[in-house]
């Protein structure tokens, strides 16, 4: 099975340098020699050389197929939209086959910026929502050329979410499927727990009127999104909190994402009483 080669953009003495080359490629016309090629697994490289902004879009990259996926924002930055990329980072985009990013995170428009007219870019839908996560893994297969890859990795992620979801439906407390309120991100592990979602909140900050509001639902569960947690959503209500992971390792794996989701819920729902 061939291993995905994962790399982070680092700060070195040429990197700079490249990235001043490609701004003035950009600037003296090389933007307008040429449309785009076409992309795919026998692409300018071989196979398609993608860069990523942060290891969601990375691992989504690899479950499509990707064997070399470079990741611009480090894994050790707990909320991925925060970072600024420098001119460093960004020099790993002129190689590229394809970039991929998402709307909501603020450096997209340098990352369009870097990307010039060879690298192709992807705006990905981040959602680990099985059924949405599947089909942009599909799409992406699709356009690197690595539709067989993803298929199988489709096949992969049916039969864990469905042995997951039998695990979390069997530690329902008293057998009855647990009320949760969820942060807007977090929805998709009340899905994969069968849980009942109350209210929602965020990605804005959460007012005394909402916070009142949510707690007369009386959740047994509340699920917080563990990159843009404000500390204890529910205080003084007695309810668990149960921190939910999106961003996967530096490993790409997205199914460790549910498998660790699961993990964490067991934990909340055997403390429901």
């Amino acid at each position: 099975m061939a291993r995905c080669r994962v790399r982070t953009a680092r700060l070195t003495p040429l990197l700079p340098f490249l990235a001043l080359s490609a701004a003035l490629l950009l600037t003296t016309g090389c933007g307008t020699a040429d449309p785009a090629p076409e992309h795919g697994a026998d692409g300018r490289h071989g196979k398609p050389v993608v860069v990523v902004t942060t290891t969601w879009e990375g691992a989504f990259a690899k479950a499509a197929g990707a064997e070399d996926v470079t990741v611009i924002v480090p894994q050790s930055v707990h909320h991925a939209p925060d970072y600024d990329p420098k001119p460093s980072d960004l020099a790993a985009v002129a190689g590229a086959d394809f970039v991929l990013y998402a709307p909501f995170e603020p450096y997209a428009a340098k990352i369009k910026e870097a990307a010039g007219s060879k690298a192709r870019l992807v705006e990905v839908n981040l959602d680990n929502e099985p059924a949405k996560a599947a089909a942009e893994v599909a799409r992406l297969g699709a356009l690197f050329g690595t539709k067989e890859a993803a298929g199988r990795w489709k096949t992969g992620l049916d039969a864990e979410v469905a042995r997951l979801r039998g695990e979390l439906r069997a530690a329902w407390p008293g057998g009855r499927s647990p009320s949760v309120v969820a942060q807007v991100f977090t929805t998709w592990a009340a899905g994969l727990a069968g849980a009942t979602t109350v209210g929602t909140y965020g990605p804005e900050p959460v007012t005394p009127a909402q916070l009142a509001a949510l707690a007369a639902k009386k959740p047994a569960l509340v699920l917080d999104n563990a990159h843009m947690t404000t500390g204890t959503v529910l205080p003084d209500s007695g309810v668990r909190q149960v921190e939910i992971v999106n961003y996967p390792g530096e490993d790409l794996d997205l199914l460790a994402v549910y498998r660790g989701a699961a993990r964490e819920l067991k934990k909340g729902m055997g403390g429901v009483g």
